[in-house]
């Protein structure tokens, strides 16, 4: 059987459910997500073909690089994807999902852009750029 998760926005305007298995949580630390999301993203990654979005109408768009681009609710701001340009598929941020406790951690990426303040302590790999299997275009 699938596993099936749904999740969504803050105010409830974009809404949307995955079907199949979840990668692990990669958790990106690079000056990018660092800004966009006060700290960094924490996102698992679904192929495109295993995403239905209800409500969008309302996300924006923001092409923060030439590689991919980030998807948030244009009403409420929740962060909610990242997509690469080149790649059928769609990195979901884990605090969207209605049950959070279905995913795992995975390990930490871009770990040379972490912001001085905090340490990484989880005992999980990190990776000063780029980790295995992920790519992103601050790597």
């Amino acid at each position: 059987m699938d596993q099936i998760e749904s999740g969504g926005c803050l105010c409830g305007k974009v809404r949307f459910t995955t079907r199949g298995p979840l990668r692990e949580v990669v958790f990106c630390h690079c000056s990018q997500c660092r800004r966009q999301s006060g700290l960094y993203y924490a996102a698992t990654s679904i192929p495109a073909d295993r995403l239905s979005l209800d409500g969008a109408e309302h996300l924006t768009w923001y092409a923060a690089s030439s590689f991919a681009k980030r998807g948030f609710c244009g009403t409420c701001g929740s962060l909610l994807f990242w997509k690469p340009d080149d790649e059928p598929r769609y990195a979901v941020l884990a605090g969207a999902f209605d049950r959070p406790e279905a995913l795992h951690p995975g390990y930490h990426i871009c770990t040379d852009g972490r912001a001085g303040f905090y340490a990484i302590g989880d005992g999980l790999p990190q990776y000063p750029g780029d980790g295995p299997d992920v790519v992103t275009a601050a790597g």
